[in-house]
């Protein structure tokens, strides 16, 4: 029974083990914009206040408790009758017909079952009183000279069924239990790698973030509510979801929808949420979503959970808030007794709930995905461009969750050869791997696509692309009007703040809203939702348009695939196919390159991280001492013009967001960005960006790593990141 995790993002941990508490402190104590009395307290004073010889009812004890304390739990009426009973069995309270009252305190003592004792003679002064004989047939005396026996062996039945009557099978009433969560220091995280798998499986550490999670919400989120359980199927998946499903009984959720084996990518999720339409009417108010994104799977490596909402995005910082409040004072969860549900088979199992039925249902993981993907793109036109014997395709889905869709679209929809996938079967380890789509980790496409010194001198393929663990992000590799949905013309664009300013030059070019924001989905979401946006990225591969409130790593390969196929639609009969490279050498001719890499320094120590943040905070106020620093380690960069720590105003709610990354500016339209991602359960991850633009066509063609040489030493020098880290080189180069 395990809890907490602060769920600001797809792979936010929770907060550290808890300890088991004693059966007496069980008293679920809620952190809602007040703090809320204990339930028994609750409970007398409004039988105190109610003030009827005859006692009161549980309704009325409950309209008396909701008049006074407007803030609630969404689970009050459940919590309500679970104190009331425990209350009436302990003797606080006496129950005479469905009626509530407090014991008479001038009541003469109740006797006990059984016949009372018989009066015993008195002992005469001075009796010594031997010890008592224990209970049963006293032993026979033992032959001190026999010899010592061998311990006798257990025995079981042919059968192999343990001796004795076996014990009555749970029925499927979805009866609430209580059982003890835990308390602990709340520790609130923000981006960065999450805890372990022993991490969640330590008791009350899963349990924690859920009920909290429940508290956090309103009733009708809640009560009465559909709710998604789903994941990118890593280790541990499968019994968090059974844990998952008990608990939204217990605190009566009406449903709960759960993708064919546990499996939906994170933008499948923010589809079903705003797309599916159940047979009932039934719209998903939010969802559990198991991942820890690009991060490893397994027995010993990551796992993950977080909370979206009805839009379909990460839940807001409003309520992120709150569960982090709850987490720390949280005593109880709910959790109802039933039989696991099988996942793997498509269909509804119905159970009895305490707010009346509960159904589980299990669905086809891709269905709904496809559908809206179809609404989007141009399937046809794709679909001629994958037929065409001069255009190769390759997709490795990095055993992840994208396995699941990749198949049904680019196979089945799309016409697509099978041999054109990889590693396409969702495994819970990943196959081993480590499922972030980068040069680093995704090897055997990137020698597919002769772009390793192991690559084979088979001819490459045209276009590549490969996927995360939950297929929200995506990596694009080629032999270095389109779009349908977005014909009406674009709201505005927006991106990340550390992720390439190019986005901002085309923008400007084609004058349409931009938007910079920190780092985190739920920041576009907001913008969409406004009706501002309807294309973002950020820069660690991940893109998406305002179709879901996630970034989406199968529509970016089909937006590609799309694009492809509008600039050959003359060619598939005849001529040069435009390639990835044609395309991307054209954006650098009209708009100048963007040089840009990503240095990861990962599990440093967060002390030394959080000393070398205030010194490049402490710089920053003297520029004269930075470009001198900066000139004395190289003199072909450009001068800084700008130094601050990023902060965004919301445009549309008007929150605000600071120390979201320390920016270096230089006048020729450079950057430096550096960026603390978390504090996560082995330290702190330092992530160093280094952007170099270059206008001059002629210089738009050198070696990545050519360009930004000069960068990449002032970065080093001016952070001293040796110095405060003890490393020489970054765990992973992007």
């Amino acid at each position: 029974m395990a809890t907490t995790e602060d769920p600001t993002n797809p792979q936010l941990p929770p907060v550290q083990a808890l300890q088991e508490l004693p059966q007496a402190q069980q008293q679920l104590q809620q952190t809602h914009s007040s703090i809320l009395p204990q339930y028994p307290e609750m409970i007398m004073a409004a039988i105190e206040a109610l003030d009827d010889k005859n006692g009161s009812n549980k309704s009325a004890i409950s309209k008396q408790i909701e008049s006074t304390y407007p803030d609630l739990p969404a689970a009050h009426t459940t919590l309500l009758s679970h104190h009331l009973n425990k209350m009436k069995q302990s003797g606080q309270l006496l129950m005479v017909k469905n009626n509530y009252m407090k014991p008479d305190p001038n009541a003469p003592p109740k006797r006990g079952r059984g016949r009372p004792p018989k009066p015993k003679a008195p002992v005469p002064p001075g009796t010594v009183i031997g010890p008592p004989r224990p209970r049963g047939r006293p032993p026979k005396p033992r032959d001190p000279f026999a010899p010592v026996a061998s311990p006798k062996k257990k025995t079981t039945s042919g059968s192999g069924r343990p001796r004795g009557r076996p014990p009555k099978k749970s029925n499927t009433e979805a009866a609430p239990t209580s059982a003890p969560a835990a308390q602990a220091k709340g520790v609130k995280r923000g981006r960065g790698r999450p805890p372990k798998v022993k991490v969640f499986i330590q008791p009350n550490y899963l349990q924690n973030f859920v009920q909290s999670t429940f508290n956090a919400l309103t009733a009708e989120k809640v009560r009465g509510a559909t709710l998604v359980v789903s994941g990118d199927g890593r280790y541990y998946s499968k019994p968090a979801i059974q844990i998952i499903i008990k608990m939204a009984a217990a605190n009566g959720v009406r449903r709960v929808w759960v993708g064919q084996n546990g499996l939906l990518s994170t933008p499948a999720v923010s589809a079903v949420i705003r797309e599916r339409v159940g047979i009932d009417g039934s719209k998903a108010t939010g969802a559990f979503i198991l991942t820890a994104s690009h991060n490893p799977g397994g027995p010993h490596e990551d796992f993950g959970i977080k909370y979206n909402m009805e839009n379909g995005g990460p839940a807001p910082e409003g309520i992120t808030d709150k569960i982090y409040e709850n987490t720390k004072s949280i005593k109880e969860y709910l959790i109802a007794d039933l039989p696991d549900v099988d996942i793997s088979a498509i269909g509804v199992t119905n159970f009895g709930g305490p707010e009346g039925q509960f159904d589980v249902e299990v669905f086809d993981s891709a269905s709904d995905f496809v559908k809206l993907m179809k609404s989007i793109f141009d399937f046809e036109s794709i679909r001629k461009l994958l037929s065409c014997p001069k255009f190769t395709f390759c997709y490795d889905a990095l055993h992840g969750v994208a396995g699941a869709y990749a198949k049904r679209i680019f196979v089945e929809e799309l016409g697509a050869q099978e041999s054109s996938l990889l590693n396409c079967v969702p495994k819970e380890d990943f196959g081993g791997g480590h499922p972030d789509p980068n040069l680093t980790y995704a090897k055997e496409l990137v020698a597919r696509m002769g772009l390793s010194k192991s690559s084979s001198q088979v001819e490459p393929p045209e276009f590549g692309a490969a996927a995360d663990g939950d297929a929200d992000r995506n990596m694009i590799l080629g032999k270095v009007e389109a779009i349908p949905y977005f014909s009406a013309g674009l709201k505005g664009v927006a991106r990340s703040m550390p992720t390439s300013a190019a986005l901002d030059v085309v923008a400007k070019h084609l004058n349409l809203k931009f938007f910079e924001v920190p780092t985190g989905w739920k920041f576009f979401g907001n913008l969409m939702d406004a009706g501002l946006c309807s294309i973002c990225g950020e820069e660690s591969f991940g893109t998406g348009s305002d179709h879901i409130r996630e970034k989406d790593g199968i529509w970016a390969v089909l937006a590609w695939l799309s694009i492809l196929a509008y600039k050959n639609k003359e060619n598939l009969n005849g001529g040069k196919l435009v390639t990835v490279e044609d395309i991307v050498r054209n954006h650098w001719a009209t708009y100048g390159r963007h040089y840009y890499t990503r240095y990861d320094y990962e599990n440093v120590d967060a002390s030394a991280a959080k000393e070398l943040m205030a010194h490049l905070v402490k710089l920053q106020p003297s520029l004269g001492e930075v470009n001198e620093i900066a000139k004395g380690i190289r003199t072909d960069v450009s001068k800084v013009v700008h130094a601050d720590e990023f902060e965004y105003k919301d445009p549309v709610d008007g929150s605000i967001s600071r120390h979201q990354g320390i920016r270096y500016l230089f006048e020729d339209g450079s950057r430096l960005v550096f960026r603390l991602s978390g504090t996560g359960s082995e330290g702190a991850t330092i992530r160093l960006y280094i952007e170099q633009y270059e206008k001059d066509s002629s210089k738009t063609g050198r070696d990545s790593q050519e360009a930004l040489a000069p960068l990449v030493e002032v970065a080093l020098k001016l952070s001293k990141m040796q110095e405060f880290t003890g490393r020489s080189a970054p765990t992973v180069i992007t």
